[in-house]
Formats: C-alpha cells, structure tokens, sequence
C-alpha cells in the first residue's frame, strides 16, 4: 500500500490509501478526488486522468509508452512530467508519490 498525495490546481490536497497493483487513477476515482475524470476506466483511450507528476518521481514511475504518448496529445496543459494517471502502477516503491491535476481535462 502507498499514500498518494493528489493537489488540485487550487492547491487543496487529496492524500489517499492506494491499494498495491491498482492504478493510480483508481484510487482518486475510488476516493472521488476532484479534477480524475477517467472517462476511459483505465483504458488508455483518453486523456482526462492526466496528471503531472513532480519532478522527484519521475524515475519510480517509469517511463511513458508510446500509446500513453499518443493519447497525451489530446491532454491540456501537456508537460515533460505529464503522464495518464491509468498507466501508473501503485507499489510499495511509490509511497509518498505526489501528482498535481491539470486545470482541466478534455
């Protein structure tokens, strides 16, 4: 299990419990954190649980796919730390992990 720490873009923080093997955009679904819309249900075919993931957590996250990479060119606001919070796999290494979200999704 991993606390994930999701900042909205007002600032207001979310920490939740995740549960190993989920992802991290189900667990901000299940702990109905604001701005997650995850129309796809994990998919990968959207981009509306974009998040931006700070800069230290960068490698424990591992690296895109070149799916994720696709569907990232429909996402707002996409930067170097942007990623699908779909594609995230929650693991004991991520505890403590903090993702901000995007003004908006699309």
């Amino acid at each position: 299990m991993a606390k994930i720490t999701f900042i909205e873009f007002n600032g207001t923080p979310h920490e939740v419990d995740a549960s190993n093997g989920m992802s991290v955009m189900e667990s901000a679904v299940k702990n109905m954190v604001p701005g997650i819309d995850a129309d796809c249900g994990g998919a990968c075919a959207c981009a509306t649980c974009h998040v931006y993931v700070e800069p230290e957590w960068l490698d424990a996250v591992g690296e895109r796919s070149e799916m994720e990479e696709d569907m990232l060119d429909f996402a707002f606001d996409v930067r170097d730390n942007s990623r699908l919070s779909c594609q995230i796999k929650v693991s004991d290494a991520l505890d403590g992990l903090v993702v901000k979200v995007p003004e908006k999704q699309f």
